[in-house]
This record gives structure tokens, C-alpha cells and sequence, in this order.
């Protein structure tokens, strides 16, 4: 907060000195018009205006007192030897009024806004606005045009009074303002906080309170293996029926029917293979026998082996269509995957490199099956996957 007062008061500061100095320039300015005053005035009337001006510099750095009575002084000094210096049967002429009017509307009023940042100030600035009229006044007592020069002071004093109370008095309402606006946030921040630690603790206590459950339930033994075997068993037969297409019905909470896997539909197997592969943007084309019965175990290593496959084609042939065509007899079932990609030298390619190619066959013949591989340079590839019935 104390910040902001020193900026206000130097906001102030300056103003006051933009302030003053434009009404002594007009000023001086009046007083260079040619036949406006004598010699002798204008000789003596320089060096005041000077005194002004330089308290009127100093006032805008530091605001001190000091500065504020250098200028009443000079300026009333100005004010007083213009209009008694001028003081004859026809009146004042018109640069001597606007000498009077620019000293003490202009060049004076600028302490008004240095002097209402407190209530000692505030007291200040009613005696220099009273001994400014009192000085108008004396100046132009002769003259009968003295209500210019005198509703001009009264006119811009008041303005710059109030200007200037209105930036004092606004500026720590708009500071304690955003100091309410922080603590409201602060306050805000607090309890979200808070809610959050309360969660956490929440989420810590409904954690501990499980695992003593848990403990208690097992009577500090845990789970025996032999039931983990049979939960993962129980997983894997449901994991074989979701991939081979089967519809496994809850009777509740973790416990499913499962259906008979023994055989199984090739072609609703292949449609899924297919889709899955057009998600990853290679289109399969399918042709052959579109309906073969499998026993479980003999499918899901052709279909594993047809996916290992179509996946080489995706990754390595550079192409984004692939054929498979599905044939079988009496006692095989055969799928050629045919691609247009790059192809490759089987006699240039190391053994370490064909891995894919011996974990195709090794899977396959596990069920009593095989694989052949066929590729040459710019012709593609094609592999031919046998399983029995």
C-alpha cells in the first residue's frame, strides 16, 4: 500500500509541475507583447517569473513545502507589482489582466494538486487560495475589468481542486479494492485446497480400510496359488471366446458362462481380422471358401499366423492392399497372403532376420500344420499357411 501512495504522489507531482509551467509560460508570453508593460515592470516582473519557474521545477521532484511557499511568494510578488505598476485612470490594460489571470489561475493553481494528500495540506491549500484572491484582488482594486482575472482564479482552482482530491481520494479505494479481490482469491485457492487434501485423505483411509479387510478376510495368508491358477484359467477361456467371436453371458459379478469352444466358424473369424487391419489402413481382400469349420485350438494358431502375416505386409512391403485367397479339402485348410510390396532375396536375407518367418512356422506346426514363404526382388511376396481340419 505505501507503494502506491508514492506513485500517487508523484503522479501529482508532475501534474502540478506541467501545470504550473503552462501557466508561466502564458505568461511570459503576455509580458513580451510589445506595449503591454514598461521597461521597468517587465525588469523587475523577469526575475520573480524566474523564482516561480524554478520552484515550480523543484516542486514536481519532491513536493516539499518549501517549494510551495517559493512559489505563492514569487507569484503574488508577479501579481501585485503587475496590477500596481498598471494601476491608472483608464484601468488595466488588457496584457496586464492576462499577466494577473495567467499567474494566478495558471502558475499558482498548480499547488492544489500537492496539497490535498492530507487533512494539514488540505489547510495549506485554503490559505494560498485565500491569499490569492486577496492578491487578484489588491491588483486590480482600480480597474474595472477586474471580475475577468478573478472568475478565471476561482474558476481553475476549484477545477484543480477537485481534479486533484478525486485522484487522491480514488487511488486507495482502488488499491483496497484489488487487495479484497486477492483475498477473495486467496481464500478460494485455500479451499480448494482444502477439498483436495480432503480427498487424498479420503481416497488414503478408503485404501487402508480395503487392505485390512482384505487381511482380514484371508486371515494374514493371502491368496493360496492354486486359486490364482484357476482365476487365470478362468481369464483365459474368456479372452478365447471374445477373440473367436462368442457372446460370454454374466451370471454376476465375475462370473461368466462360457460357451463351448470346441469348433468355430472360420468365416466370422476372418471378417474380424479383416476389419481390424482396415482400421490400421491396410485394405484385405478375401477370396476363396468363405465358410470352414476349425477345432479351437487349430484356429486360433491360423489365425494368429494370418495375423503375423498380414502385419509383415503392413510394415514392410510398402503396399496398402494385400489378397488372401482360402482354400481346403478334404483334409487342409490353405491361406495365401499375397502382396505386390517390394519383395526381398530370400538366399540374401540371415537366419537372424527370418524370425518372423520361423515363428509362423513354429506356431503352425505345433497344430500340424506348416508355412512356405515365396519372394523375390520388385514381385512381392507371397506365403502360404496349411492347417489340417
Amino acid at each position: 500500500m505505501q507503494r502506491i501512495y508514492k506513485e500517487r504522489d508523484r503522479l501529482l507531482r508532475r501534474a502540478a509541475r506541467l501545470c504550473g509551467l503552462a501557466g508561466s509560460a502564458a505568461a511570459l508570453l503576455a509580458m513580451l507583447v510589445p506595449g503591454g508593460l514598461t521597461v521597468s515592470t517587465l525588469a523587475r516582473s523577469l526575475p520573480l517569473l524566474l523564482l516561480l519557474v524554478a520552484g515550480q521545477y523543484l516542486l514536481g521532484r519532491s513536493g516539499r513545502m518549501r517549494w510551495v511557499a517559493l512559489i505563492l511568494v514569487s507569484g503574488i510578488a508577479v501579481i501585485l507589482l503587475v496590477g500596481w505598476s498598471g494601476q491608472r485612470a483608464t484601468g488595466l490594460n488588457l496584457v496586464e489582466q492576462a499577466i494577473i489571470g495567467g499567474i494566478a489561475a495558471g502558475a499558482l493553481s498548480c499547488v492544489a494538486l500537492v496539497l490535498v494528500v492530507s487533512a494539514a495540506r488540505l489547510l495549506v491549500l485554503f490559505l494560498a487560495f485565500g491569499a490569492t484572491v486577496a492578491s487578484v484582488l489588491a491588483a486590480t482594486r482600480a480597474s474595472s475589468d477586474a471580475t475577468v482575472p478573478l472568475l478565471l482564479t476561482l474558476s481553475v482552482w476549484l477545477a484543480i481542486a477537485l481534479v486533484a482530491w478525486w485522484l487522491a481520494q480514488s487511488v486507495p479505494r482502488v488499491m483496497a479494492r484489488i487487495a479484497f479481490i486477492g483475498r477473495a482469491h486467496l481464500a478460494e485457492r485455500h479451499a480448494s485446497e482444502l477439498e483436495a487434501q480432503r480427498r487424498q485423505d479420503a481416497r488414503l483411509l478408503h485404501d487402508t480400510v480395503l487392505a485390512t479387510l482384505t487381511l482380514l478376510a484371508h486371515s494374514g495368508v493371502g491368496v493360496s496359488p492354486a486359486a490364482l491358477r484357476q482365476q487365470a484359467g478362468d481369464d483365459a477361456r474368456l479372452l478365447r471366446q471374445l477373440r473367436l467371436g462368442g457372446l460370454p453371458t454374466p451370471r454376476r459379478s465375475g462370473v461368466y458362462t462360457l460357451e463351448p469352444a470346441t469348433e468355430s466358424m472360420l468365416g466370422s473369424t476372418l471378417e474380424s481380422v479383416k476389419q481390424r487391419f482396415g482400421r490400421m489402413g491396410l485394405d484385405v481382400d478375401w477370396h476363396g471358401s468363405g465358410q470352414v469349420l476349425l477345432p479351437s485350438d487349430v484356429l486360433d494358431s491360423f489365425l494368429l499366423a494370418l495375423g503375423e502375416c498380414l502385419e509383415n505386409v503392413r510394415r514392410h512391403a510398402g503396399v496398402a492392399r494385400a489378397d488372401v485367397t482360402i482354400t481346403d479339402d478334404d483334409t487342409t485348410v490353405r491361406a495365401m497372403v499375397t502382396d505386390a510390396g517390394v519383395g526381398f532375396d530370400l538366399s540374401g536375407v540371415s537366419a537372424e532376420r527370418l524370425g518372423f518367418a520361423e515363428s509362423v512356422v513354429a506356431r503352425l506346426r505345433d497344430v500340424g500344420g506348416n508355412a512356405r514363404l515365396f519372394s523375390s526382388p520388385g514381385s512381392g511376396t507371397t506365403v502360404v499357411l496349411e492347417v489340417p481340419k
